[in-house]
């Protein structure tokens, strides 16, 4: 089962002339349109981010420095910088696998299924995040549901219904984007009671490598009062020249590939 979030982007801001013209002609956009524009765009081809993510819960707070790298959605590497006695903890994922580098111990340990759920590096994110290989407009029936001002804003809502036969833990999720650009604004998870469990906001909308991303996504779990995970990133860059063969447990137990 994925319990995967979505990590999205905005592409494009001549949608403020015509809030219903989408961005690949002049129809008004679909629910597949939009859920398809929010899956493909964060990703590129392949990337390399430094990113700070901090954590707090009712026992403690800590922030750590990331380096992360990614090729489509079957590879990535993630690598703490900070602080000093967590640096070079790693964390590989290829296709449906994934890795623990302990530096400390000098230890590789693949994450068993039995731990998927598990908190990822002590955030509100699970291992099973990682491993998000599915695009939202398969898994989900889907509908627009809102369109209009919010808070000043103009949004749309979309509602996503879980398809029977789809590997996902939701009951139902409730997707939010601008409407000039579909930039994500908030993502809201229900479970299979359709009980809010958790909530994705997006934030600081600036522009990194040329596209103009949200800098800053919070996940709060509602069942957890005060605690969240916030992730806000400092660089990015896009379709860079990545091997396969980079994704591998030899660059991950290599603390000197920064």
């Amino acid at each position: 089962m994925r319990r995967g979030y979505m990590i999205v982007i905005s592409m494009m801001v001549f949608l403020c002339l015509s809030p219903l013209v989408s961005l690949s002609g002049t129809e008004a956009p679909s629910s597949g349109d939009i859920l398809n524009h929010v899956d493909d765009l964060f990703r590129g081809s392949s990337s390399r981010a430094t990113m700070v993510m901090k954590v707090v819960t009712s026992h403690y707070t800590r922030e750590m420095t990331l380096k992360a790298w990614s090729k489509g959605k079957d590879y990535s590497l993630v690598r703490i910088l900070e602080p000093l006695k967590e640096k070079g903890t790693s964390t590989l994922k290829a296709r449906t696998n994934i890795w623990n580098y302990l530096p400390k111990v000098k230890r590789v340990i693949k994450v068993p299924s039995s731990m998927m759920g598990g908190s990822w590096m002590g955030s509100h994110f699970t291992n099973d995040d990682l491993i998000k290989e599915s695009r939202m407009a398969d898994d989900y029936t889907h509908s627009i549901t809102f369109r209009g001002i919010r808070d000043g804003q103009a949004v749309i809502d979309l509602t996503l219904i879980p398809r029977p036969d789809a590997a996902v833990v939701w009951g139902k999720v409730v997707a939010t984007v601008r409407e000039n650009d579909w930039t994500p604004v908030k993502i809201d998870y229900y479970g299979e009671k359709l009980g809010l469990e958790r909530s994705l906001v997006f934030s600081d909308i600036r522009e990194l490598d040329g596209r103009m991303l949200p800098a800053s996504m919070r996940i709060t779990p509602t069942d957890k009062q005060g605690e969240y995970t916030e992730v806000t990133y400092s660089e990015i860059e896009f379709d860079l020249n990545i091997e396969d063969s980079f994704f591998s447990l030899r660059t991950l137990e290599n603390p000197g590939v920064l």
